[in-house]
């Protein structure tokens, strides 16, 4: 099974506003940088949509280590909590309707595709890979504005 590395980053000019996503995937020597963005969004759909973006240009199944700054994402994700959301109609544990369902129901099958590992860091740290994601996603949020 092929070992990819995904870094992702989402950003937001006010939220909801202009937004931007950047992820890179890395593969041995191999790496490509992805960016994207919307006019009217919040910072946690870009996250999703990094993320999303990124496994979906996966071909086969791999051993994917996801790098985010992103607890709303990683959460989500390496606790269950999505799980409970969809088998509860997509509510939340305190009754509250689950946001961005349609880029979750969108993520989980790219999910179960893979062996997923999960990693956060601290952004604006100086993570290499996170600052470029960061820069990428800046980038795309300024385009609409």
């Amino acid at each position: 099974m092929k070992e990819v590395w995904i870094y992702s980053d989402g950003a937001c000019s006010g939220n909801p506003g202009p937004g931007g996503w950047g992820a890179i995937l890395r593969y041995g020597e191999h790496e490509k940088a992805i960016c994207g963005g919307e006019a009217q969004t919040t910072n946690n759909r870009m996250e999703l949509t990094a993320v999303l973006s990124a496994l979906a240009m996966l071909k086969e199944p791999c051993k994917v280590h996801l790098v985010s700054d992103s607890k709303y994402v990683l959460d989500a994700l390496s606790k269950g909590w999505v799980w409970g959301w969809k088998k509860k109609g997509w509510i939340k544990s305190d009754k509250k309707p689950a946001l961005n369902v349609d880029l979750w129901e969108q993520l989980l099958p790219h999910i179960t595709r893979h062996e997923m590992v999960y990693e956060w860091i601290k952004g604006h740290a100086g993570h290499p890979e996170n600052e470029r994601c960061d820069a990428m996603a800046v980038a795309e949020s300024q385009k609409y504005k």
